[in-house]
């Protein structure tokens, strides 16, 4: 396969913080990149380049897939990665957020943050002249959507019109899970207890994409139901980091009924695929027969990490700084 430079998209904002910030062509032309740069990593040849470019990214968090993929992402970029551990930054000894932002500004090309709050981000995007892009929050996770989407396409070659089923927690990878479904023309079927609803500004910015799209995002409390006929069944940890005193308190409102096994996996479409963020718990969330499964794509979902957060940097790092200006969000 020959790969040459892509378009980029036009109006992209300036920060990439929950997806709400993008339209759905937008949102389609990062999928698209995504994939030549993928094309590109197989053949070893990387034409897309920001040479020069360098990312700060922070962690609060710890992070295997994040970290890895976003430092070798700049490195066959062209560019240059510098992880800092919030340990190792003044914020350590009580800088603000803006100090902090205004000072990697002068020195880098963009800030990826990995945050406790999503306040923090908002933050240093406000103070920040350069992209800030949410490297994981309490509320969102964009990066992890783009790839998860890149992988749907992959592997069902469309994304309008399927059926997904989130089988879980409706947390901060839930969130953004329907932002992008409803960028995409997806229909998603979130099942959770009540009180595990996704976000519910995250449920109004899905809708208000669905108007164009044609999407349909549902929340119930039937896994079962949710699985019925799904091309695509999606879930996550029960327990997301900092929830740990939660633990059993979450095993008993998500075990049985929100367990991911072949019995629920059943009830979807026999071409259905399996997927997951990782890390995954074993017989929590999911099954090893499932996670391990003829089904699962959940390497290639984690490979795509790479492939997507690319085609993000790519974009935000060759387009001409301008406007500060956020697009619509609700």
């Amino acid at each position: 396969m020959t790969t040459q430079a892509s378009q980029l998209p036009s109006s992209f904002s300036k920060d990439l913080l929950s997806l709400g910030e993008i339209s759905s062509s937008e949102f389609r032309s990062l999928l698209d990149l995504a994939e030549v740069l993928r094309a590109e990593h197989q053949q070893r040849k990387f034409l897309h380049q920001v040479s020069g470019s360098t990312l700060a990214v922070l962690f609060e968090k710890p992070s295997t897939r994040t970290r890895v993929s976003f430092e070798v992402g700049m490195f066959e970029l062209g560019g240059h990665a510098i992880i800092l551990d919030s340990k190792e930054l003044q914020a350590s000894r009580g800088e603000t957020p803006e100090d902090t932002a205004r000072a990697l500004s002068v020195f880098c090309s963009a800030i990826a943050a990995r945050v406790f709050s999503h306040e923090t981000l908002e933050r240093y995007a406000a103070a920040s002249s350069v992209p800030v892009i949410n490297a994981l929050s309490d509320l969102y996770h964009p990066c992890q959507t783009l790839a998860d989407f890149q992988t749907i396409k992959q592997y069902k070659r469309k994304l309008k019109g399927l059926k997904i089923a989130w089988i879980g927690d409706g947390n901060n990878v839930c969130n953004s899970f329907l932002i992008g479904a409803s960028l995409s023309g997806s229909n998603v079927t979130v099942a959770c207890p009540e009180k595990y609803a996704p976000l519910p500004q995250a449920i109004e910015i899905a809708n208000h994409q669905s108007e164009f799209s044609g999407s349909k995002i549902e929340i119930i409390d039937s896994a079962s139901e949710a699985a019925t006929d799904a091309d695509v069944v999606v879930t996550d940890t029960f327990v997301s980091m900092g929830q740990d005193s939660e633990k059993q308190a979450r095993a008993q409102d998500f075990l049985p009924e929100y367990q991911v096994n072949e019995e629920l996996m059943a009830r979807a479409k026999p071409s259905a695929i399996f997927m997951h963020c990782l890390p995954a718990h074993r017989g929590e969330e999911v099954t090893a027969s499932v996670l391990d499964g003829p089904q699962s794509v959940v390497w290639q979902e984690a490979e795509n990490r790479l492939h997507s957060q690319k085609s993000l940097l790519y974009t935000l790092l060759k387009r001409p700084r301008s406007s500060k200006q956020k697009m619509f969000m609700p």
